[in-house]
């Protein structure tokens, strides 16, 4: 038997949000497997575009850190969205009720995140900032032997002007400050730049060895500008956390509604 009204409204909306996220998870998948395992031919696409400036940013490391980074994202969006659409498509109430389990454990992992970093608020700060600090002590290194982590670092000193965890001083110690031989005592995203952002040049070209507070952001702390960053824009947060969150929970409540409908008809 058809399914009645509501049910077939709920299927077919299932069906278009899993099918859109279908194809946006294999494309995520598929640029992804491109870059690792053809690197060279992303490369040559760059030069061909005529995107000079984005050089800066596609070192080796970088490139397959990040191939490795899309091939995972896409993969598990690829897997629960082909779940969700077959499921609704072919009216399983298996492949619906793995998507629904799947889309569930989701939500309570982010409601329990949430909830413990609320409660635990200070100690959270100091976890963030203890991986801030480790992360740029282990492995923030020069352009040359970038890798996703050191270009994130760069990209995120440029656009938040800001220097290190707390100020430039963090970079003592890093593999930067040992490999580097020019006698620099910030990285160059730690400057006032001009002109583009991912071009990375300073307004004063003596800025990173003789940094002051005129050309740098070198006692600027990169935490405590992403807090402030947070709070200016926590009303966008907020509502993309709620839009999130209430889109989810639909993506549960629809999933395991259709199964009940399914199973109804099929009693019938």
């Amino acid at each position: 038997m058809p399914l009645d009204c509501g049910a077939t409204v709920v299927k077919y909306v299932l069906c278009l949000f899993n099918f859109a996220l279908f194809w946006a998870g294999a494309a995520v998948l598929g640029v992804g497997i491109w870059l690792a395992a053809d690197q060279n031919s992303f490369l040559t696409l760059i030069k061909f575009t005529q995107a000079e400036n984005v050089q800066n940013l596609v070192q080796p490391a970088v490139i397959t850190q990040s191939a490795y980074l899309l091939i995972a994202a896409g993969a598990f969006i690829f897997i629960v969205s082909f779940l969700g659409y077959c499921g609704a498509v072919k009216e399983s109430r298996v492949l619906l009720g793995l998507y629904g389990a799947f889309v569930l454990v989701i939500v309570a992992l982010e409601i329990t995140a949430g909830s413990l970093a609320a409660t635990y608020q200070q100690e959270a700060e100091k976890e963030i900032k203890s991986y801030m600090m480790t992360a740029l002590k282990e492995y923030y290194s020069t352009q040359q032997e970038a890798d996703a982590l050191t270009t994130s670092w760069n990209l995120m000193q440029g656009q938040l002007s800001c220097c290190g965890v707390n100020n430039f001083t963090d970079f003592v110690g890093t593999p930067w400050m040992k490999n580097q031989t020019a006698g620099h005592l910030l990285p160059v995203s730690c400057c006032k730049l001009r002109g583009k952002l991912i071009d990375f040049q300073p307004e004063d070209p003596l800025c990173m060895k003789s940094p002051t507070d005129y050309n740098s952001y070198r006692m600027k702390g990169c935490y405590s500008r992403i807090m402030e960053y947070f709070h200016s824009h926590m009303e966008i947060v907020i509502g993309v956390g709620v839009g999130l969150g209430v889109t989810q929970i639909l993506g549960i409540v629809f999933a395991f509604c259709l199964c009940q409908a399914i199973d109804n008809d099929f009693i019938k």
